[in-house]
């Protein structure tokens, strides 16, 4: 088809110039090759467009109403080009993107607040969900995942990790003591994060000088949602181990404060990942580019 539009504007331009000669120097093609994509058309229309002779030549009938459509579709041809440039220029169109609930809530949510301020013809779906979400059947354009990823089909970008902090009321410090050591938590009500199979995170690791403390903690109340943990925390019901972007604000206030801070909380790989089976629009580029300066991998 491309060669097609091309034999019609190397026709289009011997009409309008008069000669295959001035055509082609015009076109920067020799008038061998003009000839070439004129007579190609020709064949394939079954008939002459133009008639020559050694001082002149002019369009046939057939030739002269061929001319007609080619100067419209050759416009419509451009346009259309014009406005698919035009479109690739600036982000604009609709995203569907997931995360995880506590860091797509916390910090997730504000910093695409941001990214659509600045590309205001973007629109996000944002979906916060703790599952394992595919990608490719879920039609979705790209997902944030926490911990190990085996999506090898997919491209992989590493951004900030996902630190935790242990932390509890100060009424629950005040009832119940304050751990010094991992192993104190044996003796603590410990308000357990459940995963999207059912079964909850309990156990806890931390790492001081090196050496790991893996401790086995136990609690009457566990929650597939960091958001209830933390009211439960703050209700002096127990000891937490969240995501710092979900504790942040509370800890800055004081309704939480942190435990064992000589002992460093496991942290979690934080990754963005989308298809590169195809070039990205430049939406997808602008969001991959904000994702990854906003939330930087140390």
């Amino acid at each position: 088809m491309s060669d097609r539009f091309t034999s019609m504007a190397v026709f289009v331009k011997v009409c309008e110039l008069g000669t295959f000669s001035a055509a082609a120097i015009t076109l920067g093609l020799s008038s061998q090759m003009v000839g070439k994509h004129i007579r190609e058309l020709e064949t394939r229309i079954g008939a002459p467009l133009i008639r020559r002779s050694t001082r002149r030549q002019h369009l046939t009938d057939v030739g002269q109403r061929f001319y007609d459509r080619c100067v419209v579709v050759l416009a419509e041809v451009k346009a259309a080009e014009a406005v698919a440039e035009e479109l690739n220029a600036s982000p604009r169109g609709r995203l569907r993107v997931s995360a995880p609930v506590g860091f797509g809530a916390c910090e997730l949510a504000p910093a695409l607040m941001h990214f659509m301020e600045r590309h205001p013809e973007v629109e996000i779906e944002l979906a916060l969900t703790d599952r394992f979400v595919d990608l490719v059947k879920e039609n979705f354009d790209a997902v944030l995942r926490l911990g190990p990823i085996a999506d090898s089909a997919l491209t992989v970008r590493q951004i900030a990790r996902h630190e935790q902090v242990l932390c509890a009321a100060p009424s629950y410090v005040a009832r119940k003591g304050l751990p010094l050591t991992p192993d104190d938590l044996h003796q603590h009500d410990c308000l357990s994060f459940v995963n999207a199979s059912g079964l909850p995170y309990a156990n806890w690791v931390f790492d001081k000088n090196g050496i790991e403390h893996a401790i086995k903690v136990h609690g009457r109340f566990q929650v597939n949602d960091g958001r209830v943990l933390t009211a439960a925390a703050i209700a002096g019901r127990g000891i937490i181990l969240q995501p710092k972007a979900v504790l942040r604000e509370h800890l800055q206030r004081g309704t939480l404060v942190s435990l064992l801070d000589d002992y460093a909380a496991p942290s979690r790989d934080m990754a963005l990942l989308f298809s590169s089976a195809r070039p990205q629009p430049p939406k997808m580029r602008a969001f991959i580019d904000f994702i990854v300066a906003h939330f930087p991998y140390d």
